[in-house]
């Protein structure tokens, strides 16, 4: 892959999928399609049983297909990271659609500040029927972002599933995906990743993410034991910055837990985490008495 606009450094795509035949040729069109060519495009299939193999192939040589047995997305991402050339890693689901300067643009930032390690985007949701859009994720934050995380803020950071370029050095420092984690393995990655690098950010929907029956399902259980191991990793460590944020991040790890919990009517696990919250910081108290009220009113919203 060549270009007057090729960087010289070699950006590799990685694309991890599981039975997205119907989905995978858009989303390497777009990456075919990028201002800033990427150095290749490896797609890792883990273990697909559709014709996932056959739409990949159609592209040739242009595109690497590499197959493991369904070992899971973390995994699918370590695999291809491995496998990579380039210094920095690009990471797409397969479900997504990426805008043709979203390379471009994030590379830019890598370009103007050597201590960023991670440079995520905004993001359009769109119906995989219609292809309505139906809504905007265009919140982010930049600069040294490891303590936001740590208090699980929501508008920290866009997940790296289709968002995210990172250097294949932090990648690598970090260690990859923790592939015991289905759900907050993302919040894991960025956390680590975000200790020891900058995080840039481009505030444009650059990433299309698809919404269909097929999209991953991440059950309340899956997060709570996801989330639960990524604080338990996080609190090992002895950095007093660290230790101060222990009460505020629990609480509000065990306050989104019990929300969680309310919204899918499992009051005893609500009432357990509330609880929980609010030992760990009384202030919550206040966000908990006022909390049927407030849950109705979104409701009627």
């Amino acid at each position: 892959m060549s270009s007057s606009k090729s960087n010289n450094e070699g950006i590799s795509v990685i694309v991890p999928t599981y039975n997205y035949g119907r989905f995978i040729g858009q989303a390497i069109e777009s990456v075919l399609g990028q201002t800033l060519p990427p150095l290749e495009v490896i797609v890792v299939d883990d273990g697909s049983t559709d014709d996932t193999e056959e739409v990949v192939s159609a592209f040739g040589p242009i595109v690497r297909y590499l197959r493991q047995s369904n070992s899971g997305v973390c995994v699918a991402r370590n695999r291809g990271a491995r496998e990579a050339v380039g210094k920095y890693l690009a990471l797409l689901d397969a479900d997504d659609v990426w805008e043709p300067t979203k390379l471009e643009k994030q590379f830019a930032i890598f370009a103007s500040d050597s201590e960023v390690g991670l440079v995520h985007c905004g993001m359009r949701k769109f119906d995989s029927v219609t292809g309505e859009t139906v809504d905007y994720w265009l919140d982010g934050m930049d600069g040294w972002v490891a303590n936001d995380l740590l208090l699980w803020k929501g508008s920290v950071v866009n997940a790296p599933g289709g968002t995210a370029v990172v250097s294949k050095q932090a990648f690598d420092r970090v260690g990859g995906f923790d592939t015991r984690l289905k759900v907050g393995e993302d919040w894991d990655f960025c956390y680590r990743v975000a200790r020891l690098y900058k995080f840039g950010f481009v505030p444009e929907p650059l990433v299309n993410y698809r919404l269909h029956d097929a999209a991953a399902h991440r059950n309340v259980r899956e997060m709570e034991h996801g989330m639960g191991l990524f604080y338990d990793k996080a609190f090992a460590d002895p950095d007093p910055t660290v230790q101060s944020l222990r009460h505020r991040a629990l609480s509000n790890y065990h306050r989104i837990l019990a929300g969680s919990y309310f919204v899918q009517r499992d009051f005893v696990r609500f009432f357990s985490h509330s609880i929980k919250s609010i030992w760990h910081r009384p202030a919550a108290l206040t966000y908990f008495m006022s909390f049927p009220l407030r849950r109705l009113s979104s409701r009627q919203r």
